[in-house]
């Protein structure tokens, strides 16, 4: 969790630093308007969008990506080289007996040595033990695999609705603004269209950007849940020898 706000608050000084900058820009004139990247006409779009619902969906954008780059970096660093981690058990049981696999697996990071020591800590008490220590365990870091996921599929859906609560918000300005001048001019109701549908693309561009994280997270986590589903066969099939 510390790590999540820690990420957060990077984020959104990173976020606010860069708005400032655009500030300053608009503040000293539009000189340069057709020198302009894309990178500063997405901030100038998005100033121009009212900072009631655009702050809203930068909010969702950053926790959002804060939730995500936190998943990531906690899968990465729960992947494991399970190949050379079932060799190393294997060689220990044989060579050093139980205490030294269960050390080998101690020293080993990620959910595939936690659930190898508890198969190994039950393996006293028989296969059968080992099995359901095994699957037990197994399901307590397929939890801590998916964690926070659900809030990262909630600011996916988040985002585009709060972008078309604020398209229909503008649209209805649109209007107010078309029956306060009792006439209808393209000048009169083309500001409040603008607005409203920045919103909107505001609201699915985020939803995309958060959309290819929670893919990749997805990806992640059953690589990872795959590896322990084998290599918790694997280690079954090694008790099994090591005990005849």
């Amino acid at each position: 969790m510390k790590k999540l706000f820690t990420i957060l608050a990077i984020t959104g000084l990173l976020f606010l630093g860069t708005t400032q900058s655009t500030y300053a820009q608009d503040a000293a004139g539009t000189e340069q308007a057709d020198k302009k990247g894309f990178h500063q006409e997405l901030k100038q779009r998005f100033i121009q969008g009212g900072p009631f619902f655009m702050g809203i969906v930068l909010i969702a954008l950053i926790l959002g990506l804060a939730i995500a780059i936190e998943r990531i970096i906690y899968l990465n660093l729960s992947t494991t080289n399970t190949k050379k981690l079932i060799g190393g058990v294997e060689e220990a049981l044989a060579s050093g007996g139980l205490e030294a696999a269960k050390e080998i697996c101690r020293n080993t990071k990620g959910p595939v040595a936690s659930i190898f020591y508890q198969g190994l800590d039950r393996s006293e008490d028989g296969i059968e033990a080992s099995e359901k220590a095994i699957v037990g365990y197994g399901g307590v870091q397929m939890g801590l695999l998916e964690k926070n996921i659900s809030w990262l599929t909630l600011f996916i859906a988040l985002a585009p609705m709060l972008g078309f609560m604020g398209t229909v918000i503008g649209m209805i300005k649109a209007f107010d603004n078309i029956a306060a001048s009792n006439e209808m001019s393209p000048a009169t109701v083309a500001g409040g269209i603008q607005v409203a549908l920045l919103t909107t693309v505001f609201g699915l561009v985020v939803a995309i950007i958060l959309q290819i994280f929670y893919n990749y997270i997805i990806a992640k986590v059953d690589s990872i849940v795959n590896n322990m589903e084998d290599a918790s066969i694997s280690l079954i099939d090694i008790l099994v020898a090591h005990k005849k």
